[in-house]
């Protein structure tokens, strides 16, 4: 049986590494449920929900042209939206939903 020896350093490190991603777990939730709801709205939606063709203006930017002419899988202003929607849910102790079809109702 072979042994390994840790230096000390080694194991403040890997402690370290732990205790920092045990902090961001909520954040991790956070970034998953995004992702989930970006995967569920490209399976509803061929372009963004929000993007109006006729006038190519985004109704969440509310006045401002969509430079990313309706694609919202990349689109900081889509992410944004979700995340106010994941600490709207969070704040009122609702559960999150599964679905994107289910965000666009109020809460």
């Amino acid at each position: 049986m072979t042994r390994s020896i840790v230096s000390d350093d080694e194991l403040q490190k890997a402690l370290g590494e732990e205790k920092s991603g045990a902090s961001k777990g909520a954040g991790d939730e956070k970034q998953r449920w995004i992702s989930r709801m970006i995967k569920s709205a490209k399976h509803h939606h061929k372009i963004c929900p929000y993007y109006d063709k006729k006038t190519q203006m985004c109704f969440l930017a509310l006045g401002s042209r969509c430079d990313r002419d309706g694609r919202f899988e990349n689109c900081p202003r889509f992410r944004e939206f979700l995340e106010r929607k994941y600490e709207e849910y969070k704040r009122k102790n609702k559960p999150l939903p599964m679905d994107f079809s289910d965000i666009t109702l109020s809460i």
